[in-house]
């Protein structure tokens, strides 16, 4: 297993976390929570890779499923319903900051413009917990605050600029994350949000 097979893994343990934990403060059933928890983890790796054209990792990985399931039973078994917390806030954007750059590095390495690596990096972040807000009927995150679609975007970019510096991968892939995890901290700590139109 690779550094980064593991880290998509845990990403997408804790997106599935996240999704579970939500889905279960709406009072949703137990199917209801293991579908919020498994759309809310795979649907942006999957978004992406069908935008590329290759078979979705889901498919032919099982661990994608023991991840979704493991977060399933955890949040199961710790029936007592919270609202998202500081641990699972801190998790959550580690996660977002590795969805960013697997989703933008993959996108890199088929060679098409830096463009589309950037707003596939976006996709592969952002579209799980934006579905997962829209099934769980809660206004999406996405679109109102904490700047995490911003996140993503600045996040990628960096990605994409280092390396048309010539830095290595692994300084790219640093480098992006930690502007990911940089600018959502930033964002919560000081309210920061893009600007919102007003009637």
């Amino acid at each position: 297993m690779t550094l980064l097979h593991a880290l998509d893994l845990l990403s997408t343990f804790v997106f599935a976390l996240v999704g579970a934990r939500i889905a279960a403060d709406r009072g949703l059933d137990y199917g209801g929570i293991t579908f919020i928890a498994t759309i809310a983890s795979i649907s942006g790796g999957t978004l992406r890779n069908v935008f590329l054209g290759i078979l979705p990792v889901w498919i032919t990985d099982p661990w994608i499923f023991a991840s979704v399931l493991a977060a399933v039973i955890i949040t199961l078994t710790f029936r007592r319903v919270t609202h998202v917390g500081k641990l699972l806030l801190i998790l959550d954007t580690f996660a977002l900051a590795t969805a960013t750059l697997s989703g933008t590095q993959l996108a890199f390495e088929i060679n098409i413009p830096w463009y589309s690596c950037i707003i596939l990096g976006v996709i592969t972040a952002v579209t799980g917990g934006l579905l997962r807000d829209v099934l769980c009927q809660v206004e999406p995150v996405l679109l109102h605050r904490e700047t995490i679609g911003t996140s993503a975007l600045m996040g990628a970019s960096t990605f994409v600029a280092l390396h048309a510096l010539n830095a290595s991968q692994t300084v790219a892939v640093i480098a992006g994350g930690l502007v990911v995890v940089a600018t959502r901290v930033i964002s919560i700590q000081f309210d920061l949000h893009l600007p919102k139109f007003k009637k």
